[in-house]
């Protein structure tokens, strides 16, 4: 069976270096899944779940944003500003960083459009990182409080 040579790189580290029989992200123009001899490709990556398929085992990532590119030959690198496993991901800093990200949106509107774009990049990214924790959490890590602040 043919796979896949996967590498997903984030400014600090490779996060991930595997062959994969597919992976499936979303870009800005929705999900998609790749698999072996897909056309080449260069696409921009939304925030969100990122899924890997390796001899019936689905690996999950949480991506913000960044690109993904195929290339010829089963390569497949993707280029993300964040990229964690589901294994890395703990609920109640995500759910700090969520509440502090928000703040940062609400003292930025109406600010410059830079500053605004960094503070709702942030927002998405960690948005998309609760939902992947959320839907792919080991059962018997408890889900963080909605509002810290009230439990």
């Amino acid at each position: 069976m043919d796979m896949l040579s996967l590498k997903i790189v984030t400014p600090e580290k490779i996060v991930f270096e595997d062959s994969v029989a597919s992976i499936t992200v979303m870009t800005q123009n929705g999900e998609i899944t790749i698999l072996p001899h897909h056309i080449p490709l260069v696409t921009r990556m939304r925030a969100g779940e990122l899924c890997c398929k390796k001899n019936g085992e689905e690996i999950y990532l949480a991506a913000s944003t960044g690109f993904l590119e195929v290339r010829p030959g089963n390569q497949v690198i993707i280029l993300a500003d964040t990229a964690e496993r589901v294994e890395e991901l703990e609920l109640q800093k995500i759910e700090s960083a969520k509440i502090a990200a928000q703040k940062l949106l609400e003292e930025t509107q109406g600010a410059d459009d830079v500053a605004f774009a960094n503070a709702l990049a942030g927002m998405e990214r960690e948005s998309a990182r609760y939902k992947v924790a959320i839907k792919r959490r080991h059962p018997k890590t408890p889900p963080a409080p909605l509002n810290p602040k009230t439990s």
